[in-house]
């Protein structure tokens, strides 16, 4: 069965096909203008999948973090994976300073998120981390040193800073990085957020 969702988006309402497709799939549906009621196209949606099952202790600040992705880019969203289904973005707690493998990870490719508890003794803000994290996970480096409004400055923003959404120019480099289609392979490298 199909079932359509109606959404308000900066002022346009986009139509989103709901099936039972796998989690990573995109998927396309045409939006409507609100001053024309014209279909228009519109970029596919990339379904990410994250499991976090080994981050105890970081559920809230991961939620936190997603959220701020999810609200804030519109052709990338980030799923909790089902039972018995594999992870894009595997995401776990460590002992030493927050990392994550630099994408863009793609739909059936696969990253790693630490979150390292060593960042929350020297007193930096948990869903801050998760995000700064997943923005590795999405393809964005550290643009250290940079203003706390800078999501991806990290650490060289202070501990005061707890912003953990991403700028205007931070979501508009993973929306570039996931709106054309193109299987771009994840750089691979990975960065380490210690001061």
């Amino acid at each position: 069965m199909v079932h359509y969702l109606r959404l308000g988006i900066a002022g346009t309402a986009a139509a989103v096909l709901l099936t039972a497709l796998p989690a990573a799939h995109a998927v396309s549906a045409p939006a409507r203008t609100a001053e024309s009621g014209t279909a228009q196209s519109s970029s596919a949606v990339v379904t990410l999948r994250y499991d976090a099952s080994r981050a105890a202790g970081w559920e809230a600040a991961i939620e936190a973090g997603v959220a701020a992705w999810n609200g804030n880019v519109d052709n990338v969203r980030l799923v909790k994976v089902a039972p018995g289904s594999r992870a894009e973005i595997q995401i776990v707690a460590t002992t030493g300073w927050p990392q994550a493998t630099l994408g863009p990870v793609r739909p059936g490719g696969r990253v790693r998120v630490e979150l390292g508890s060593q960042a929350v003794a020297q007193g930096y803000d948990k869903t801050r981390i998760a995000a700064h994290e997943l923005g590795h996970s999405l393809g964005l480096p550290d643009t250290k040193p940079g203003p706390c409004s800078q999501l991806m400055s990290g650490s060289s923003a202070g501990t005061a800073c707890r912003n953990p959404v991403p700028d205007a120019a931070e979501q508009a480099r993973v929306e570039a990085a996931y709106g054309s289609g193109a299987a771009v392979p994840a750089d691979g490298r990975v960065l380490v957020d210690a001061p």
